[in-house]
């Protein structure tokens, strides 16, 4: 099963609901239906709803309304549902979610309509005035399918899954005046068709992922500033992941967290979760085997507990599951390393790892054909690093 891009199936309605608490000594939790969609109202609301003031929550609906092209809502927490906006392919359709603005309006995109039908860029008061800040028309990037990410200036940054100079997507600036500059074209060596929003770093840059290109056409995960400078971190190979559809979430330790929809390792090519540093070393944490799910296809949740918490599209009776991801810590591997005439003996006592050497202690570490303990190397030559990996 492959996924490029992101598909959503139609159906007759959805459902908003709430979860509540229930008392502390109970630990009981409860479900309350707030609002079935009828498709009058909507239907299929595909991305969070976002929290305003006074116990009010904003969302869209990717379909139906009135022109069956998708709607803008708030609902209060006791079910009280209001259509600010239905859609009418001139001021766009089929929306992918909001964003608050510094001076209180909503910001949001659609997939389709504008003046070429290739989406827009829109703002919102909350009380349902909506102004189209940007029709996109392919040159200048086409069809986002993500939220848009605030800068720090009140101005926000997204993405575009085709469009721009190679017509296979874009990095764009927007500010609140609609004025829009294409910051990134992709050019499939550098990434193609990002379907994810942009998260923001510490170090003031924005991290993304493109759901294909890169050296294998498998999709990569980016950097970029705010100037444009765009720099690849990582590209899937298939071993790693491969076709990450998700937006990346900031992990406490500073470092990006993520999936991939498919790829991982044992040739199941069911997906992954995988950690990027800032610095580009990517490590797959998590390959799906059905068992503990397959296909994830959403953005990852940090819990207060230091956890993530995710969501795969398949599982072993193919309709999908919830997953805890935790840190374990694991005992250090001891290896030890002793003289011998003119050699050295290493050794180590768990057959689960290979032993690695590397000229620096930094540098490119790599299998030693043959290893086992106790493994002796002479003390001639260039100097060596070693470690234990697990096999």
């Amino acid at each position: 099963m492959r996924k490029f891009l992101k598909y959503y199936p139609y159906v007759l309605c959805a459902c908003v609901w709430s979860v509540g608490a229930g008392t502390a000594w109970t630990q009981v939790w409860q479900l309350n239906p707030l609002v079935q969609f009828n498709g009058t109202n909507g239907a299929n609301p595909n991305t969070a709803l976002i929290p305003g003031n006074n116990g009010i929550y904003y969302g869209t609906t990717y379909n139906r309304g009135s022109n069956n092209l998708g709607t803008v809502f708030n609902v209060t927490t006791n079910g009280t549902l209001t259509t600010l906006v239905n859609f009418a392919r001139t001021n766009g359709a089929n929306p992918k979610g909001l964003t608050w603005g510094a001076d209180g309006n909503l910001y949001g995109t659609t997939y389709y309509g504008g003046d070429s039908s290739k989406g827009t860029v829109f703002a919102l008061t909350t009380n349902g005035a909506l102004t189209t800040l940007v029709s996109f028309n392919t040159t200048n990037g086409a069809n986002p399918n993500a939220a848009l990410t605030p800068g720090t200036d009140g101005s926000f940054y997204g993405t575009t899954v085709f469009g721009g100079d190679n017509k296979v997507g874009t990095v764009f600036h927007v500010t609140t005046n609609g004025t829009l500059t294409t910051l990134v074209s992709f050019a499939n060596t550098n990434g193609a068709f990002p379907n994810a929003a942009l998260t923001p770093g510490t170090d003031g840059i924005f991290y993304g992922t493109t759901s294909q290109g890169g050296s294998n056409n498998l999709g990569t995960v980016f950097t970029v500033t705010t100037n444009g400078t765009l720099t690849t971190l990582a590209s899937f190979n298939g071993a790693n992941g491969a076709f990450p559809n998700a937006t990346l979430t900031l992990g406490p330790d500073g470092s990006f967290y993520g999936t991939t929809f498919q790829g991982g390792s044992n040739n199941l090519d069911l997906g992954t979760v995988f950690k990027m540093t800032t610095n580009g070393t990517l490590t797959t944490l998590v390959s799906f085997n059905t068992t503990n799910g397959a296909n994830p296809d959403a953005d990852l949740t940090l819990g207060a507990d230091g956890s993530f918490y995710g969501t795969t599209f398949g599982s072993s009776n193919g309709l999908g599951m919830l997953f805890q991801l935790s840190p374990v810590s694991v005992p250090p591997v001891p290896l030890d390393i002793s003289p011998l005439s003119n050699t050295v003996v290493l050794s180590w006592t768990n057959p689960a790892f290979s032993l690695q050497s590397a000229p620096e202690v930094f540098g490119s570490y790599t299998n030693i054909p043959g290893s086992a303990s106790p493994y002796t190397n002479p003390i001639s030559g260039a100097r060596q690093f070693f470690r234990l990996i697990e096999n």
